[in-house]
């Protein structure tokens, strides 16, 4: 196995140095490339200076899914795997990504472990039928893909600012392609709020306002705007006002925050429908990806071979 990673990063110099490090210690043999957004925090210097990195890519967009897709066009690899910025690979993880895909399967995702004080909390496989279509869904942060099936994504949707991996995930599904649960593929991950790290910087943008525009999008390119569809994004809904409901009576959050919350749903559920139906008229393929690798070559501003 030819093995590249691509580690997107930004502003996350400390938590990145570990990643790297676990890289160097359980993947010493991979092409490892790591894809620098707009960082203020010294990370280009200690990245340049880190023994794991082959390659660091400097983006000017605060975008993940710009940052994974030049990371996609500059690695190497007949396996690209892609692993967060605040996550560290554990012994076994390149043995049980290997032994997948040597099985047959397109895509490897494992679990993630969790510090929590006291210890660490882990997850399992996340599956879902939607429209007919069985969705095995996988963590950004810790997947591998073989070169074949990433090409016939064209990568990530860089219309996406959250929930491109999940999006990924249905196309695959779509694809007929394979994703497989890695048992020992394992990541450990500090706790961090990456939607909010990478929210642009406008202040009527909002976490939630992202969540639903992404899930309208995804959900409407895929499937079409059909009952089920519009079923699916309102049960999403009505569970998260309960929840954030449930927040306000035990005192944990402002009736103001739910408001806003409420009135962020439905104007980014309208524009994420009509987006993703334009997307989905884009490209009629397979893929339905026209904001992928292939739609553009100016990510990188400069290149560091190091």
């Amino acid at each position: 196995m030819d093995l590249s990673v691509v580690v997107p990063t930004l502003n996350g110099r400390d938590v990145l140095a570990a990643s790297l490090d676990a890289l160097a210690a359980h993947a010493p043999d991979a092409e490892v490339i790591v894809v620098n957004g707009p960082s203020v925090d010294g990370t280009s210097g200690m990245v340049r200076d880190h023994d794991a990195v082959d390659l660091l890519l400097e983006v000017s967009e605060r975008n993940l899914n710009a940052s994974r897709n030049a990371g996609i066009a500059a690695a190497d690899g007949d396996v690209v795997a892609f692993v967060g910025q605040d996550s560290q690979i554990r012994e076994g993880w390149v043995a049980a990504v290997e032994a997948a895909l040597d099985d047959g399967a397109d895509a490897v995702t494992g679990p993630v472990h969790r510090r929590v004080e006291g210890g660490v909390t882990t997850e399992s496989v996340e599956t879902a039928s939607v429209a007919g279509r069985h969705v095995t869904f996988f963590d950004g942060g810790n997947v591998a893909f073989v070169r074949d099936a990433l090409d016939a994504l064209d990568g990530f949707d860089e219309y996406l600012q959250t929930g491109a991996a999940r999006d990924a995930a249905h196309r695959l599904a779509g694809m007929d392609r394979e994703v497989v649960w890695g048992a020992d593929a394992v990541v450990l991950r500090e706790a961090k709020d990456d939607i909010r790290h990478r929210l642009p910087e406008d202040a009527e943008e909002s976490a939630w306002g992202l969540k639903y525009r992404s899930l309208a999008y995804r959900l409407v390119k895929n499937y079409g705007f059909g009952a089920r569809i519009a079923a699916r994004i309102v049960k999403y809904a009505v569970g998260d006002a309960f929840s954030v409901g449930g927040d306000v009576l035990r005192g944990d959050a402002k009736l103001s925050e739910w408001a806003a919350a409420g009135s962020a749903v439905v104007p980014n559920v309208w524009t994420g429908s009509q987006d993703g139906m334009s997307a989905r008229m884009a490209d009629r393929t397979s893929r339905r990806n026209p904001n992928g690798v292939s739609a553009r070559m100016d990510r990188t501003m400069v290149r560091h071979d190091c």
